[in-house]
């Protein structure tokens, strides 16, 4: 299996465009193929903070509905999927610029992406087992006893980290770094947490790289066990990183 794991995108659809390139996919179709039959697999996180977050939802929903991809959710996609349900959700920490794009939409377009997303969310299962287990796609990352599970707290792990309940002074949940006790066999990718340069722990690599906040855009690539990123096109913002 040769698969080509997506950091974070959160609508940055100029630098998954450009990543997607260089690693030798091909757009012809209007969606990225490579023609060795490797495959996308995303992290979670496609949407909110960036730009584009109508035309990712797009893409990847084509690439699913073709078997062309691997995807499981991120945090913002749980709290997306929650606002297309019509529950009550605080419209901030990102959501406001997909809410924004949305709101600039057609109805029968309103209707199409929430539509989309619905299946892809809905069609998605919590992390992704590859390669018969060797290989564990997760947005926030998971523990190795919670491999094979799908509880609430498993889901709470695997969506927003290792959270402590306490907050960090901009208010985001206060995370421990989890992976620093990780002990499994499986190699275990995820992102979350925005990092200057992909970060390797262990049997783990965190490759949210933080494209959305001016840094830039990474995959890693397995089996090879490579890194490819490109420059993110956003401003720079050296407090969203943790060094």
């Amino acid at each position: 299996m040769k698969v080509d794991v997506i950091g974070d995108v959160h609508g940055c659809f100029e630098e998954f465009e450009e990543l997607t390139r260089v690693l030798g996919y091909d757009w012809s179709s209007g969606v990225p193929i490579h023609p060795s039959n490797r495959k996308l697999s995303f992290v979670g996180d496609l949407t909110d903070r960036g730009p584009y977050s109508i035309r990712v939802i797009d893409v990847v929903y084509r690439l699913l509905k073709e078997k062309q991809a691997f995807y499981s959710p991120g945090n913002h996609c749980n709290k997306l999927y929650r606002f297309f349900l019509g529950n009550k959700v605080q419209i901030s920490h990102g959501l406001e610029t997909t809410v924004a794009e949305y709101d600039a939409l057609s109805h029968s377009q309103q209707m199409e992406i929430k539509q989309k997303f619905i299946w892809i969310y809905e069609s998605a299962p919590l992390y992704q087992v590859l390669d018969d287990g060797k290989l564990i796609v997760a947005h926030a990352g998971i523990r190795e006893d919670y491999i094979g599970k799908t509880s609430n707290a498993v889901k709470t792990f695997v969506l927003y980290g290792d959270i402590t309940g306490k907050k960090n002074p901009d208010g985001t949940p206060e995370r421990r770094d989890w992976a620093l006790h990780y002990q499994g066999k499986p190699f275990i990718v995820y992102g979350h947490t925005p990092v200057l340069e992909a970060k390797r722990t262990k049997q783990t690599i965190n490759i949210d790289t933080g494209a959305v906040f001016g840094n830039k855009f990474t995959a890693y690539r397995y089996p090879e066990d490579e890194i490819v990123s490109v420059p993110s096109t956003i401003p720079f913002d050296e407090e969203r990183f943790r060094r």
